[in-house]
């Protein structure tokens, strides 16, 4: 007792040390050390500039009680530009064990999660190859899925195995041979999952054919015919039993399957009803499902779930909220099923736009957490999605930025999600014109339709859209972790404001009420005054904006 309440009185000193430093040397102090392996994983190095994915055909055999993994990817790529040594990306404890090219074997050496390999045809610009990656082992077992990656190993109620992949920001190369970088999609992908006679695969796309094997095994071979991101493909395997229904979207039919273990399909057909009412809500936020041709799954795993492209993953209990849950505490968060509609969400906004680096990772985030209030705002009205996305500031921490470290794999501040939601609700609130910022959500998924990004397209397209130069604002929500406060004064009938707690030349447009009356406000990092307010009029800064307001009495 005596050590915790020492250990404690020391937390609270060190905190209040840093409370005084300036932000950046705050910052400075909590950046980790960053290593070789970082840069080798996170950055587009030379020996993965110079070819580009073009497909992948990952055929493995997954045995559930020896726990491991055993398969060839063939990696299909388009020379940019001649190099003879290739990255090939495969986390312990998995091993390579040969690579193949027109019939050769070659050489290759290994720096960590990093395959170096030699190449012995010529790479001329322009030109297409092939190679096959043999690799298998034991793959890293998630410790707490899916915020750990790797592979999770279990048993349903009728002792069958349950096994689900899930492995964003760890990396798919935990448990499959790939180029492990956000910036690269294969164009197209075959998935070819061997398991035990009783056992279903479901992955990515549609499923083409189920061949018998002499051995007692099945094999399922699914197809994605739109670029995928690596940590969106995904291998889920259970006594799974389909059902399914069809969409009218707008682009036409969408076919939509459910697959959820034998003993929960009463719960799921009627828990699932959620997803249609999902799609016409983001349909109209966003724009049309980004996937029609690879249909849209959703699909029963033993942990809480996450956005693998066109094979949505479900572990939320068959109940709304966040596991019964309510994140806001507005009531509202009961109102849908967290996991269908946010992991859903992601279609649009993680599997249409990616970020090309984690660094980058609000891009998914934030858009996708604003995304259940705009759920709400379609089914329940504005003034239920306003108190959701409110609601939740609650759970903002401004420990660090939104924004990570680049080139290292280090994604920024869990607050990617709620403030990053409150973010945006701001910026609704700027724009001030509903059908405009629909229209403006719907151009993101239009103009940057499957394809990698970075924060700055983003941020500059949405200063075009809205016509006004945001920088100053991305700066202060994405890059800092102070709250904009609105400073204000009254005095000699004038009101006196401007932003403190911000980002040099901070400026933001606030709605405002003056003695309950509407008035619009273009503060800055300067005074400005308002002439013909009285010294007893109160002044109150609209909710829906994320900011604080405190009244001065200095000059």
């Amino acid at each position: 007792m005596k050590i915790n309440l020492i250990s404690t009185i020391f937390r609270r000193v060190v905190l209040l040390i840093l409370a005084t430093l300036p932000f950046s040397q705050v910052w400075a102090q909590q950046k980790p050390t960053f290593t070789r392996q970082d840069t080798l994983r996170g950055s587009i190095t030379p020996e993965r500039a110079w070819w580009d994915l073009t497909h992948y055909h990952l055929d493995i055999r997954v045995n559930p009680t020896e726990k491991s993994i055993k398969g060839v990817n063939t990696i299909s790529y388009r020379v940019v530009q001649p190099q003879k040594t290739m990255q090939i990306d495969l986390q312990p404890p998995l091993n390579i064990e040969k690579i193949i090219q027109n019939n050769k074997s070659l050489t290759f050496r290994r720096d960590g999660n990093a395959f170096f390999v030699t190449l012995t045809e010529p790479q001329q610009a322009g030109t297409l190859h092939k190679l096959a990656v043999y690799y298998g082992g034991i793959p890293q077992v998630s410790s707490n899925p899916p915020w750990s990656g790797g592979v999770t190993w279990q048993k349903d109620k009728n002792s069958n195995p349950f096994v689900a992949t899930s492995c964003q920001g760890d990396g798919a190369s935990l448990w499959w041979p790939c180029k492990d970088h956000m910036y690269d999609e294969p164009d197209s992908m075959q998935i070819s999952v061997t398991v035990p006679q009783k056992l279903m695969d479901v992955s990515n796309g549609r499923l083409r054919k189920v061949v018998q094997n002499a051995d007692g095994t099945k094999t399922f071979h699914w197809f994605v015919t739109n670029p995928i991101n690596n940590y969106g493909v995904n291998v889920n395997i259970g006594d799974y039993v389909n059902f399914s229904e069809k969409f009218r979207g707008e682009k036409g039919i969408l076919d939509c399957d459910y697959y959820v273990l034998r003993d929960d399909v009463e719960k799921a057909q009627k828990q699932f009803k959620e997803v249609p009412r999902m799609l016409q809500a983001f349909e109209h936020w966003f724009g049309p499902y980004p996937f029609y041709a690879d249909s849209y799954k959703l699909v029963q795993v033993p942990y809480l779930g996450m956005e693998h492209q066109s094979s949505v993953t479900y572990g939320n209990k068959f109940a709304n909220g966040y596991l019964g849950k309510d994140l806001s505490g507005s009531g509202w968060g009961l109102k849908f099923d967290f996991i269908i509609v946010h992991e859903s969400g992601h279609e649009w906004f993680a599997n249409n736009i990616t970020y090309k680096d984690i660094a980058d990772m609000w891009i998914h985030e934030s858009f996708t957490a604003y995304s259940e209030n705009l759920f709400l705002d379609y089914h329940f009205g504005k003034k239920a999605s306003s108190e959701y996305v409110i609601g939740t500031r609650k759970n903002i921490k401004n420990d660090r930025p939104i924004v990570g470290v680049y080139e290292v794999n280090y994604s920024g501040s869990g607050d990617m999600y709620y403030k990053g939601a409150n973010m945006l609700h701001t910026l609704r609130q700027v724009v001030n014109n509903d059908e405009k910022w629909r229209t403006i959500l719907r151009g993101l998924n239009k103009e940057f339709y499957h394809q990698t990004v970075t924060a700055a397209q983003i941020e500059n397209y949405l200063s075009q859209q809205i016509g006004r130069d945001l920088s100053s604002f991305f700066g202060q929500y994405l890059r800092d972790v102070r709250i904009p406060q609105l400073e204000y004064q009254l005095r000699n009938n004038k009101l006196a404001y401007r932003w403190t707690n911000c980002v040099a030349n901070f400026k933001l447009p606030v709605k405002v009420y003056l003695n309950n009356q509407e008035k619009w406000l273009e503060p800055n990092t300067a005074w400005q005054e308002l002439p013909n307010v009285p010294a007893n009029t109160t002044v109150q800064v609209d909710t829906n904006f994320y900011v604080t307001a405190a009244q001065s009495s200095g000059s």
